[in-house]
């Protein structure tokens, strides 16, 4: 035990003084920051440019109110001119481009003869929101000539709001549903990542050691299976350690944030706005983050929390074993390749039944199913988790983890013990097979 503890040490002191991970550790949070701010940046850019649009209405039913102008679109009634000559001036013009709608008896013929002529491929909002205006005016002269009143179609609509509430009369809400889709996918995502991330660096920590031969001392004095889990708890715990680091400066810039900026903006708002306005967007916005409050309060918060912790560590584990019995058997990480997607090939399953099925039915068969197979169950469950999982089912999915653990371990040992002690020669699943019976 003692020797364990010595081993995780020299890996979780080794990976932390590491000057990429200290770099990362503190610059990766202000690279995200930046890439979401050039974002935004780009964006707000890209929304600020007004786009000229010019049309040509041969059929006489598209009035001014119908292409109104917005933000980011301005219309001009072109149909003087003519269709020829507009799409001229457009064309040597800066102008985005020109609609021509024309003249048709039938209102089924017009909708399929509308054309929009442009210098470069139009946006789909662009032809989205012009498809709108088009199909709004055609189905009210379409309900006119049925002699139906227009206005008695507007009164009639009404919203629909249904109340969710379970048998025992708690309450639901989509909102409720939002949270727990973001609560399970942001868990099934960080478990998924921090596998990648760590498992990787478990295994090229092994075929650093094995290339310098360094490894052929450890060995003398250290049991392989001690070795192969010193390196993967160590790894794990300097990249919780990382993780907890992102949380506080999390913390910290969204503090700063709100502090520095908050109140600009609040300013910025009120300008803009009357007092009554104002402190009915204040009151909307509190009863909103008062609801909100509740909601997660609502939901399983130490089940998720405890459950988390045990999947995390379990998948994480489970695919470290992995990762490192390929370092041991390879001598460089382009041999990695040919073991590496057997590997992934469960993460981004889980990651993809996840967002297809949990998502749309957290109980039905295929998402039931995967949250008891132990390569998927770490992310498909804790997806599934925030939706209310009996007892009975993570009792089975969670004995089947730590079963299914212990056999890879066992496995992972056998490839590791001959595997880092190997040279010169590309392995093949042939020989991995032969190693794990090897019993010497």
């Amino acid at each position: 035990m003692k020797r364990l503890r010595l081993i995780i040490e020299r890996e979780f002191i080794a990976k932390v003084r590491n000057k990429s991970f200290i770099v990362m550790t503190f610059l990766s949070p202000l690279l995200m920051i930046g890439m979401g701010a050039l974002v935004f940046f780009l964006m707000k850019k890209n929304d600020e440019k007004v786009k000229k649009i010019v049309y040509v209405d041969e059929s006489g039913m598209f009035s001014k109110e119908v292409f109104s102008d917005s933000k980011t679109v301005k219309y001009q009634d072109f149909t003087a001119l003519g269709i020829e000559d507009s799409k001229k001036k457009v064309e040597e013009g800066d102008y985005y481009g020109a609609l021509y709608i024309p003249k048709q008896d039938s209102l089924e013929i017009l909708a399929k003869s509308i054309e929009f002529f442009s210098k470069d491929s139009p946006s789909m909002s662009i032809m989205e929101g012009l498809e709108d205006k088009i199909d709004k005016v055609l189905r009210h002269e379409k309900l006119t000539s049925f002699g139906i009143d227009i206005a008695h179609i507007e009164e009639s609509k009404i919203a629909s709001e249904i109340k969710m509430l379970n048998f025992s009369g708690e309450k639901s809400s989509k909102l409720i549903n939002g949270l727990k889709i973001g609560v399970g996918a942001i868990a099934g995502y960080l478990l998924m990542m921090f596998v990648m991330i760590y498992g990787t660096s478990v295994m090229r920590s092994v075929i650093e050691e094995k290339t310098s031969r360094i490894i052929e001392v450890i060995v003398s004095s250290v049991k392989p299976f001690q070795l192969m889990l010193g390196k993967i708890i160590g790894n794990a715990s300097a990249g919780l350690l990382q993780f907890f680091i992102w949380g506080v400066l999390f913390l910290v810039f969204s503090f700063i944030a709100s502090s520095f900026f908050g109140v600009d903006m609040m300013d910025m708002q009120s300008a803009k706005v009357s007092p009554e306005q104002m402190e009915a967007i204040q009151q909307t916005a509190t009863e909103k983050g008062e609801m909100i409050v509740q909601e997660i309060f609502r939901l399983p918060l130490v089940k998720m929390f405890f459950l988390f912790i045990f999947y995390f560590l379990g998948g994480y584990m489970l695919y470290s074993s992995l990762f490192a019995a390929v370092g041991a058997a390879v001598d460089n990480e382009t041999d990695t390749q040919q073991f590496m997607m057997p590997i992934m090939l469960p993460l981004i399953l889980a990651v993809y039944v996840g967002f297809a099925t949990v998502i749309n039915d957290p109980h039905g068969p295929v998402s039931v199913i995967f949250s008891y197979i132990p390569f998927t169950s770490p992310i498909v469950m804790l997806m599934r988790i925030p939706f209310g999982v009996a007892w009975w089912e993570i009792a089975i999915s969670m004995l089947l983890l730590i079963l299914t653990f212990m056999v890879i371990v066992w496995i992972a040992a056998k490839i590791y013990r001959v595997g880092i002690l190997m040279y010169g020669k590309k392995p093949t699943y042939k020989d991995l097979w032969k190693w794990i019976r090897y019993s010497g």
